[in-house]
């Protein structure tokens, strides 16, 4: 199971900083320390989050960086692509663009824009986007989204589509069409039982049956104050147990809150959770450092960075 590390543009810039420079500081900081790969957020009120990745991405080599995730009600296809394959080439193809549909609170109550038909809509999303992100034209009629037309932009590396799926269906889309899903808040259960045979099942249906990865992204934090940094997790982490596609899975996996979700304890305990969601069929693992602790934070950094070593 490959280990990753995750990033809030906000978080990294202290909420008060230049995220640019921040992001690059902390691309850095991983690639010395050994991660592959970094899976970076995108909330609504930052800066724009590709347009950092392809300063970032220019400036910090060898390593990769994800989106997670960009969403896809407020953006055309054809500009999703552009954007996308703009950072592919900054990046020489180190770019994984990581889409989702966000929240029916976000898509009506800020933009205005419906949150319905959401299976139709990213299917139709996807006939758009997935030709142009191949070098090929798009000619996709759709009820929720058309696009027709090409791009032009010699030399981008084409990025590989991860889907923020978590209900069936959009996991099955996932499975037919993309290289897996990245999830948030979902436990081993409910990643062993529902989230990767419906993945797999749908890619092997769709005659793919090897191209599909399981990426779970959960809070982590090594110490001995479990009690503490559990009710710091339950305080940091307390809006995912509101929002309706992250309560069903915590419900789906027996947790009263987002704190039963998170991976806290000391070394061995949290080596025995990661263990546990790589049988469960995880392939990558997203460790979400939370601990307000900076003496936590470096130890959290030490196992993962020894873990990525012997993974």
């Amino acid at each position: 199971m490959q280990i990753s590390m995750f990033g809030q543009l906000s978080a990294l810039s202290g909420f008060q900083d230049n995220a640019i420079d921040a992001t690059v500081a902390y691309l850095a900081e991983l690639r010395d320390e050994g991660f592959a790969r970094v899976w970076i957020s995108q909330l609504p009120y930052e800066p724009d989050l590709l347009t950092v990745l392809a300063v970032a991405l220019r400036e910090v080599d060898t390593i990769e960086v994800a989106s997670g995730v960009v969403p896809i009600q407020n953006q055309h296809p054809m500009q999703m692509a552009q954007r996308a394959l703009t950072v592919s080439l900054a990046s020489q193809g180190r770019f994984l663009l990581g889409l989702g549909m966000t929240h029916a609170a976000v898509t009506e109550g800020m933009w205005g824009i419906p949150w319905d038909r959401p299976v139709r809509r990213l299917n139709e999303y996807l006939d758009g986007l997935l030709p142009l992100l191949a070098g090929e034209p798009a000619d996709a009629a759709g009820e929720t989204v058309t696009t027709r037309g090409a791009l032009v932009i010699p030399g981008a590396p084409r990025p590989e589509v991860y889907i923020a799926a978590l209900g069936p269906q959009m996991l099955r889309v996932a499975g037919r069409r993309t290289q897996g899903t990245c999830t948030w808040m979902t436990g081993p259960a409910t990643l062993r039982d529902h989230v990767s045979p419906t993945l797999r099942q749908a890619a092997a249906d769709a005659g793919r049956p090897d191209a599909v990865r399981v990426v779970a992204s959960l809070p982590v934090a090594v110490t001995d104050d479990v009690d503490g940094v559990r009710r710091q997790a339950a305080e940091q982490f307390a809006v995912y147990g509101t929002l309706p596609s992250y309560r069903a899975m915590l419900d789906r996996e027996g947790y009263a809150g987002p704190e039963d979700a998170a991976i806290i304890g000391d070394e061995a305990t949290v080596r025995d959770r990661l263990t546990e969601l790589r049988e469960a069929g995880v392939d990558e693992y997203v460790g979400a450092v939370f601990d307000s602790s900076a003496d936590g934070r470096a130890r959290t950094r030490a196992l993962l960075r020894d873990l990525r070593q012997t993974a």
